[in-house]
């Protein structure tokens, strides 16, 4: 499971990527990637308690994105490399340590959407769960792609479905080795 799912990680990053060069305005990393200078401001602005209001993504919001981005994928190939032995142990003490880190910089996420929700009076869950957020005529997008999101829903359930059937059998792990290697060989006498 836990490799299905870091395949499974990896493959929404590489779709995110493309999402981001051909999305729609506020999803392409064109809109929202700004200067380290724009970040600064915006946390500032946050201190202040007078945020800078954006209908996409925050300057500090979106860095972090990035990073998660980057860190999924590096998650992925440190997995991988693991998982396939490659490399020795390092791997895996990366994939570790990358993976906590990531953990860490969701939660800080997490926690800023809801600050962010709060101070902005604007519920940013809700925006990022149906893709609707107030805002002027002009800073709308034209349509949803809601077929896209369903062929990506699609997707992931098609790979979980064809790793659960290619998963090898493992025997319940309260039974005991010797009844495991008997049940085994009386198998292989039917």
């Amino acid at each position: 499971m836990h490799v299905t799912l870091g395949y499974t990680m990896v493959g929404l990053v590489a779709f995110r990527i493309i999402w981001g060069l051909m999305g729609t305005r506020y999803a392409r990393f064109s809109a929202f990637l700004r200067s380290p200078a724009s970040v600064i401001r915006y946390l500032t602005s946050l201190a202040k308690a007078r945020p800078e209001r954006h209908v996409g993504h925050n300057p500090a919001g979106a860095l972090a994105i990035l990073a998660i981005l980057l860190m999924t994928w590096a998650v992925g190939v440190t997995g991988w490399a693991a998982y396939n032995s490659v490399g020795g142990e390092w791997p895996g003490e990366l994939h570790e340590g990358i993976a906590n880190a990531m953990l860490a910089l969701v939660a800080v996420h997490v926690l800023a959407v809801v600050m962010s929700s709060i101070l902005h009076r604007d519920n940013l869950i809700g925006a990022m769960v149906s893709g609707y957020k107030s805002g002027h005529a002009g800073e709308s997008i034209r349509r949803a792609h809601w077929g896209v999101a369903a062929v990506l829903i699609a997707a992931v359930f098609v790979w979980w479905g064809a790793q659960w059937r290619a998963a090898p059998h493992v025997p319940p792990a309260d039974q005991p080795a010797a009844a495991q290697v008997h049940q085994q060989k009386q198998g292989d006498d039917d």
